[in-house]
């Protein structure tokens, strides 16, 4: 209780309120601080905040600058892909019109062709059609040679009678109208 009783007896000292020695002490404290980090600190903190704000400045236009280069180099890009498109459609076109081309002169070729056959077919049909009558004329002809003579009890062997005899009967054939009887 002395302790209590020794406060008591100075001088009522409150407790809220610091002794003066310790108010002026801790300002000169605090201004000594405060010159020691307004003189190094400081300095050092805003040499550092300037430069990494302008690192920053920095990397932001770069990194605008590479942007608007990359946006440059796609649209460059785009533009090559849209040529190569259309060049690529122009070719398909192209290869269109030469494959119906194509298709067109096989066909007028296959046709030229097909013609070309049946003509030479016509054509060797009507030979054979030709030596056919020919080798019946002669058969017929033979024929009615033989049948003449044996009517007229002659021989038609002379080359140029039996061409007349067999002439003048196939004649009356294609007529119709036969030999001796009206």
């Amino acid at each position: 209780m002395k302790s209590i009783n020794l406060a008591a007896g100075e001088g009522e000292l409150n407790p809220l309120i610091p002794h003066p020695i310790e108010i002026v002490l801790g300002v000169v404290v605090f201004g000594l601080l405060y010159l020691l980090v307004k003189k190094f600190v400081v300095p050092n903190f805003e040499e550092t905040f300037a430069a990494r704000t302008t690192a920053i400045e920095g990397g932001l236009k770069a990194a605008e600058t590479k942007q608007a280069e990359a946006d440059a180099k796609l649209a460059e890009l785009e533009q090559q892909l849209a040529d190569a498109r259309h060049e690529a459609a122009r070719i398909r076109e192209e290869a269109r019109e030469q494959g119906a081309t194509i298709v067109a002169e096989m066909r007028d070729q296959a046709q030229a062709e097909s013609t070309r056959i049946v003509e030479s077919g016509k054509a060797q049909i009507e030979a054979e059609r030709q030596q056919a009558v020919t080798s019946l004329r002669a058969e017929v002809g033979a024929l009615a040679t033989g049948l003449a003579g044996r009517i007229v009890g002659e021989s038609l062997d002379d080359e140029a009678r039996q061409s007349r005899v067999v002439e003048r009967f196939l004649a009356e054939l294609e007529t119709g109208a036969p030999g001796g009887v009206n």
